[in-house]
């Protein structure tokens, strides 16, 4: 049959990424109490396309991708990467992986557990390089200290999200990178809370005040001081409970050259 996709074209000009998106798939994903956990991403996959070829063969990008279904893991990853290269004749490869990652909960004060879920997301491209960045958003509570030191009955308290995106030298758990946005709000969230919980909750917040330039800061604190995490990025978003707007901070970090940069 006719080759169309490998015919020349028309404007010989190269293109950065061609391919496949929005691929909903059943994956495993490494889970440090139980090993595996089972869960649904939405997959991307992309590779570059030399300005001789008309077009790409996407039916590759899932053949490759069914040929590494076992388990989603940065070395697993790579392998997935030089594949979609060999397939495609490619120079370089491109894969973005959502997902959501659920950690079992116990409520502070009764036990009851539940599950939480995070949405994760692992990004990676390998040409010359392999480059390969882990992500979380956290969601947490935050309670406003200005609030707080100008009223004389309670403090307006709304829910925000932490997105922590990392590229590491060694094994950074996913279930780290949580700990270390709910240590660094007001307090974190459950899906099952009772009243002694529920009461515990709120006034832990309240004691607890934070900015979301606080957030942002007590967050990078904590990843400067994992050796294995070598370059950060930081997003805190506040969904503001009183105004008509989102509070918002960021940060952003290249640890092996020592110095921050502003987006």
């Amino acid at each position: 049959m006719r080759d169309v996709q490998s015919e020349p074209a028309n404007h010989e000009i190269p293109l950065d990424r061609v391919g496949v998106r929005d691929i909903i798939y059943p994956i495993k994903v490494l889970d440090r109490e139980n090993g595996m956990q089972k869960t649904i991403a939405r997959i991307n996959l992309y590779c570059n396309l030399p300005h001789n070829y008309r077009g790409t063969h996407m039916s590759r990008f899932i053949e490759v991708l069914n040929a590494h279904l076992d388990n989603i893991t940065p070395n697993n990853i790579r392998e997935l990467l030089s594949d979609i290269r060999t397939r495609l004749q490619a120079e370089k490869a491109h894969v973005d992986i959502n997902f959501i990652y659920f950690l079992k909960k116990r409520a502070p004060i009764t036990g009851a557990e539940s599950f939480m879920n995070y949405e994760a997301r692992f990004v990676a491209e390998l040409g010359d390089k392999f480059d390969f960045i882990t992500e979380i958003t956290v969601p947490v509570n935050t309670l406003c200290p200005c609030s707080k030191e100008i009223s004389d009955r309670g403090a307006h308290n709304q829910r925000a999200e932490i997105l922590i995106s990392v590229r590491m030298k060694k094994m950074v758990w996913l279930e780290d990178l949580i700990k270390y946005g709910e240590e660094s709000a007001s307090s974190p969230l459950y899906a099952l809370l009772k009243r002694p919980d529920e009461k515990y909750v709120t006034e832990h917040a309240y004691d607890n005040p934070r900015f979301v330039e606080d957030v942002a800061r007590e967050v990078a604190h904590r990843l400067d001081n994992n050796e294995n995490i070598i370059w950060y990025f930081i997003q805190v978003t506040s969904f503001e409970s009183i105004h008509n707007h989102n509070a918002f901070a960021c940060v952003r970090k290249d640890k092996e050259n020592k110095g921050r940069r502003r987006l």
